[in-house]
């Protein structure tokens, strides 16, 4: 059960962003035959209900949260990205692009950041380490969100980066909240 992500990037250019899930358990309970490969229950989340936003239909693109991130500035790649964790995934995904792009944090400062998850109508869950000033502004005294600490790490997603600068030097981050590593050789 659980998700992988791995990225790597090369000195000619080649770049890989991947992830795995098998979902709930051992996925399916489906092995392809003579492989030893468990295929996944990602579907669990699919439904056949046309009421519901998630129903399954011709040319739709269902929702879901196998999602390995890659990042371009003008036609050109800056590198892969992932970030595990369920639910969490898009919203981890946005952060980490938002922490690169608008904030100009390199890979490891962009996964260290604080990072904060919605989680319906207007409640939101911030990691213990974001400022107490932060806090205060999203609440009920500043922009009006239910807002509550919470000190589950692995809650936050767990993520990997590799960015390629302008002079085509590689700079990779690891998330501080679970283990990993970046190796070069």
């Amino acid at each position: 059960g659980g998700t992988v992500y791995l990225c790597t990037a090369d000195n000619e250019g080649n770049m890989v962003s991947f992830i795995q899930s098998n979902y709930m358990g051992f996925g399916s309970g489906l092995v392809v035959p003579g492989t030893g490969i468990s295929l996944h229950n990602r579907g669990n989340n699919f439904t056949l209900d046309a009421a519901h936003p998630n129903c399954l239909a011709p040319g739709k693109r269902p929702y879901h949260t196998i999602i390995p991130g890659f990042l371009t500035k003008d036609g050109e790649a800056v590198g892969p990205f992932g970030v595990m964790g369920g639910f969490m995934q898009p919203q981890g995904h946005v952060q980490m692009v938002m922490n690169t792009v608008d904030f100009g944090l390199n890979p490891q400062s962009s996964l260290d950041a604080p990072r904060w998850e919605w989680e319906s109508g207007n409640k939101v869950s911030i990691e213990h380490t974001t400022a107490e000033h932060l806090f205060r502004g999203l609440g009920p005294a500043g922009l009006g969100h239910e807002v509550s600490w919470s000190g589950n790490q692995l809650g936050f997603g767990r993520g990997q980066i590799i960015w390629r600068d302008a002079n085509g030097v590689l700079c990779g981050g690891t998330e501080p909240r679970s283990d990993g590593c970046v190796a070069a050789w």
